[in-house]
This record gives C-alpha cells, structure tokens and sequence, in this order.
C-alpha cells in the first residue's frame, strides 16, 4: 500500500493524517506497517489524501536500476530521480521559471558583452543553462516526473 508515500508527499505526519482524516494514529501506523485496513478506513483516507480507495490499494513502485526501463531514460532524468533522493521535488512551474531568468540575464549578459568580453562569457554561459532547462522541461512532460504540491492541484 501506498499510504505512506502519499502522506510523506504531501509533508504530513502520522498524526496531522490522523486528525484530519478522523482515525486513531495507531490505525494509520498499522496501515502503514502492512495490515490490511478496513473499507471505512479507506474512504475517510482517500478522501483526506484526494485520492481514489483503489490509488490506495496500489503497491509500492520501486525502480530496479538494472532494468531496462531505466538504462534506457535519459541522463538529465535519471538526475531529477537523484534530486528526488535529496527530498528536493522539482516542479515544472520552478524549472520554467529557472529557464526563462537565464534566458533574460542571458540576453542582458550578451548585450553588456559589447563592452566587456567577461560579460559575453557569462551571457553564453546563462543562455546555456536556460536551453539546458528547456531540454530538462521537455523531458519533464515527456515521461510525466513533475511534482505537483496538493495546494496546485486543488486549483
């Protein structure tokens, strides 16, 4: 079951689920450690966790990095796989906004690069990393890794 995911990504504890669902903290320990939980458990969970009762019957999903699947993903998204190790969730809004400042410092960087050659460099550099954001946002749509905090989807 997937119950303890779902609750560490959207940065509850055991007792803030508890309270809002309307459970005992054990009950949701107990879920968590494996035990099969009751149907009414289910619902008040699903509905808590803006899930359906089935999402939450899923199993847990692990990548077996000698698989295929994942020899064959691109380097950049292993990347973001090991970003997400680190607890740091990247979102598709916070790496477009990353692509366009270095596109538009990139731009300032080139034009102040007619009076200094250090200038110029940086520019490159910038207009650089934003195009190496576009690939990354690109690949983010293409195999579905986006982050979206509970608070975005209710919107």
């Amino acid at each position: 079951m997937i119950l303890k995911q779902l609750r560490i990504s959207r940065h509850l504890s055991q007792e803030q689920l508890a309270l809002m669902s309307g459970l005992n903290v054990r009950t949701i320990q107990r879920i968590e450690s494996g035990q099969k939980p009751s149907l009414e458990s289910l619902k008040c969970l699903a509905s808590v966790l803006e899930v359906d009762v089935s999402t939450l019957n899923q199993e847990i999903f692990m990548i077996d990095k000698n698989t295929e699947n994942w020899q064959s993903l691109p380097f950049l998204l292993k990347c973001w796989f090991f970003f997400n190790f680190l607890n740091f969730r990247p979102t598709r809004a916070s790496a477009k906004r990353v692509e366009v400042l270095a596109h538009i410092s990139g731009f300032l960087f080139c034009a102040l690069g007619l009076l200094n050659q250090a200038a110029l460099a940086g520019g490159l550099c910038m207009l650089s990393t934003a195009y190496l954001f576009y690939l990354v946002i690109w690949q983010g749509d293409k195999y579905g890794i986006w982050y979206e905090p509970l608070e975005a989807k209710s919107t």
